[in-house]
């Protein structure tokens, strides 16, 4: 595409950074001292100063009862209850150049290799309550490739009014091997829970979500071993973890 804009290269966006003119706009509405809540709409990740905003909203691009959904959540008749599935970063220094498509070169990217400190981690989301997480239990104790196991845990709303936890189940090898992501996401559940409620859940969790592609068999497998199996708020609020072993 022929666009002249910075932070662009035809069509491709060269930098997560707000465009400077939003930046600027935010710079000025800070200086009100008062308090403001930004609305963000976008598809991807951005970064920018999240300390001078008392609330973000990410909106994404919603639709024709957007207006609606977003007044009834900033005048705290609804509690937000999305959940980020992408991670947000603190800025450009943060990533590789945009055209190299790595994910495991260092930093890393994506919530299963990077390893800096994320702006948001993937799967954040906050809501008007707050939840406490019991200790997660998976069954059977041992499986094969073909089977499948469930993790099951207590979630209380300790919060004052109704609304919607995503908890999240992310597997780690034990033993991780040099190249294997930090953590991946191998099930969630979304659960509304009235204010006081406690539920206990039940998330099913296929052997077959822990496989990788092994490039000198030119397929997929699965590392035998143990296995902690963690449930928590997002990839970077984990609350407690199950082990179970993989059979060959």
């Amino acid at each position: 595409m022929k666009i002249d804009i910075d932070g662009f290269t035809g069509g491709d966006r060269t930098s997560i950074q707000l465009p400077a003119c939003q930046q600027e706009l935010l710079e000025k509405v800070k200086l009100l001292d008062k308090p403001f809540t930004v609305v963000l709409t976008g598809g991807s990740t951005l970064a920018f100063d999240t300390t001078s905003p008392n609330a973000i909203l990410h909106a994404w691009y919603y639709g024709q009862r957007g207006g609606d959904a977003l007044a009834s959540i900033l005048l705290g008749e609804r509690s937000p209850g999305g959940r980020l599935p992408i991670t947000f970063y603190q800025s450009d220094a943060d990533l590789p150049h945009f055209d190299d498509y790595a994910m495991n070169t260092t930093p890393g990217r994506t919530y299963r290799y990077f390893t800096g400190n994320p702006l948001y981690p993937f799967g954040h989301g906050l809501s008007y309550t707050a939840f406490r997480y019991g200790t997660p239990e998976v069954a059977p104790a041992q499986a094969k490739p073909d089977e499948s196991l469930s993790v099951s845990l207590e979630i209380t709303n300790t919060g004052r009014m109704t609304a919607d936890e995503v908890v999240q189940i992310y597997a780690q090898r034990k033993q991780n091997a040099a190249g294997d992501p930090l953590r991946r996401l191998v099930g969630f559940h979304r659960i509304t829970l009235a204010a006081g409620e406690s539920r206990k859940i039940t998330i099913p969790v296929p052997v077959q979500t822990l496989r990788h592609w092994d490039e000198s068999k030119s397929s997929y497998a699965i590392a035998p071993g143990e296995w902690q199996l963690h449930a928590g708020a997002s990839s970077a609020d984990l609350r407690g973890y199950a082990t179970v072993r993989v059979e060959p």
